[in-house]
């Protein structure tokens, strides 16, 4: 099945523990594609400046991500910057610079109305159902918001939710939407708004399934060194969509093996700044990093 993202493609600045990079290749349609890309064709709508390298354009397509829905308009590329603490308990935005992006008007190449899974990302929710109203018939339908969204746009939010398949969020989003303080809850009440499924991410200690029966939980893979978590929830959101475009099923076995594909993928995100580490991932890498996972997955069964 075919992937279509729309979101962001943008120029990030961050320091970490690590060190520090300026306008290095980022945007949550940018990790997102690198990473779905893996398992199935992926298509990217967004906009970029006229001062987007033509290098990094080429670094997509080359790993076989489609750009015909991007476009190329007058003027500067999204550009974000941020620095994290030492052990990246917080994360402070030094600047954000929408630029083109503030005037981006998602439009659906018509080769791609057709496409079968579509994954809006972190966009304004007016913009994320006008989305919607030019494909198709998606077979799945997944939404990733923010904060933002939820206090400054919650009506169009609620609107976009009764119309997904699935939700994707951090711990603080899924309590800000559904007004509760405990993840169980606010997962039910989500549910409620629409979505079947939503999907609680939750960095270092992993994500959390809530759809047919118990919530699920899958561990984050411990790492020795993490140098950069910057798009690792795009990164999740690719490896965990286009594991089930390529399954071309999405049912809770499905789901369940989405959330591990999703993981694996966001563990080689964080390894390097941007998309540095992402875009050398192979399916081996995966397969290997799957049964170093695997591994260290305590059984639970206990005789009491």
């Amino acid at each position: 099945m075919k992937v279509l993202v729309v979101g962001s493609m943008a120029y990030d600045s961050v320091e970490t523990w690590a060190g520090k990079v300026e306008h290095a290749l980022g945007g949550s349609a940018t990790f997102f594609s690198l990473s779905s890309s893996l398992f199935a064709s992926t298509e990217v709508v967004a906009v970029i400046g006229d001062d987007f390298r033509a290098t990094d354009l080429d670094r997509l397509q080359v790993k076989g991500v489609g750009l015909d829905g991007v476009q190329q308009v007058a003027g500067k590329t999204f550009r974000w910057g941020g620095r994290y603490s030492r052990y990246f308990e917080t994360r402070e935005t030094l600047f954000t610079e929408l630029n083109v992006f503030s005037d981006f008007k998602p439009q659906i190449p018509e080769h791609l109305k057709n496409s079968e899974v579509v994954f809006l990302a972190n966009i304004h929710p007016a913009l994320q159902l006008e989305v919607l109203n030019q494909v198709t018939a998606p077979k799945f339908v997944a939404l990733d918001t923010m904060n933002f969204w939820i206090e400054g746009a919650l009506d169009d939010l609620k609107a976009v939710l009764t119309k997904v398949d699935l939700l994707m969020v951090n711990d603080e989003e899924a309590f800000a939407l559904s007004g509760v303080g405990n993840l169980v809850e606010a997962a039910e009440k989500i549910v409620q708004m629409g979505p079947k499924a939503v999907v609680i991410k939750r960095g270092e200690h992993g994500a959390w399934l809530f759809a047919e029966g118990a919530p699920t939980v899958v561990p984050a893979v411990a790492l020795r060194r993490v140098v950069d978590p910057t798009g690792a929830g795009d990164t999740f959101a690719g490896g965990f969509i286009g594991y089930l475009a390529r399954a071309g099923s999405f049912d809770q076995t499905c789901l369940e093996q989405a959330m591990v594909s999703g993981t694996l993928a966001a563990s080689y995100c964080v390894e390097d700044f941007s998309v540095d580490r992402l875009e050398q991932v192979t399916l081996d890498d995966l397969r290997t990093r799957h049964a170093q996972l695997a591994a260290t997955v305590t059984d639970l069964v206990v005789d009491l």
